[in-house]
């Protein structure tokens, strides 16, 4: 078997990982592009003792931090957005970040994480337990929840509040979603994909969007129907069923890029 073919099943994911970490569809997969082109021409190789998607993980990051900013300086169409997420960046260390991202968002353990970023397993655990708390500390904004099943609106809704956001309002189809923002305007938008009427929550992202700019995570079964790196596609993704820290994850990345969020008002 071929090397890409051993690493295609992970390529939708390690996408994923680089929108969150960059914030951007563009320049994450401009940066997993870089990574297996290194990797096919030869100038890097997967490490042995790593399973193939730890060590595509890893290639990824040796990119990353051999020539990120390089990078992110040549894909970034958004001036505004770039300067604000640097700003955030010198606050909340990139280091943490990826500890965070890997064993929240990607499911890794830490002792794996420990190996895609060269390091052990007590400084991951002291990179994840510091960026959780600086995440959280960074935005308390106001949430729309468009998602169709109770129960997993609850759910939603509890981890929500838990860190420090208000839930605005509930709505289980694309008319409801867009009548919630006509009454308050939210900092962050968490949208399922098929809902209760048959409509689509893309659609309802899109007529939301068409009135303003919110960060907005996506929530669906089929994370890679929507990775493919093929077209325009959501830069956060939370893929059901849903782990706490999961949705954790994607929040804190989601408003730490946005420059446009909107601060959570006084009730």
């Amino acid at each position: 078997m071929s090397l890409l073919a051993r690493l295609a099943p992970h390529l939708p994911y390690v996408r994923r990982y680089a929108r969150a970490l960059t914030g951007d569809q563009t320049t994450g997969d401009h940066y997993v592009r870089v990574a297996l082109e290194a990797l096919a021409a030869g100038e890097r190789v997967l490490e042995a003792g790593m399973t193939p998607r730890v060590a595509l993980y890893h290639v990824f990051h040796a990119i990353w931090c051999s020539s990120g900013a390089q990078l992110e300086a040549q894909t970034s169409d958004d001036g505004e957005a770039a300067r604000d997420a640097d700003s955030r960046l010198m606050r909340i260390a990139p280091r943490s970040r990826q500890a965070f991202l890997l064993t929240a968002l990607e499911g890794f353990t830490p002792s794996e994480a420990a190996q895609i970023l060269d390091t052990d397993f007590s400084t991951i655990e002291q990179l994840i337990a510091e960026a959780q708390a600086e995440i959280d500390a960074e935005l308390a904004t106001d949430v729309l929840i468009i998602e169709d099943e109770p129960v997993i609106a609850a759910d939603i809704e509890a981890l929500v509040t838990e860190l420090g956001h208000r839930v605005v309002d509930i709505a289980a189809t694309r008319t409801e979603a867009v009548d919630a923002v006509s009454r308050k305007t939210p900092g962050l938008v968490l949208a399922d994909i098929q809902l209760a009427d048959g409509s689509s929550g893309i659609d309802a992202v899109k007529d939301i969007l068409g009135q303003f700019e919110v960060p907005v995570i996506f929530i669906t079964a089929f994370p890679e129907r929507l990775l493919t790196g093929e077209r325009p596609e959501p830069t956060f993704l939370i893929t059901k069923p849903f782990q706490p820290e999961t949705v954790k994850a994607a929040i804190g990345q989601a408003l730490f890029f946005h420059p446009g969020g909107v601060k959570r008002q006084a009730a």
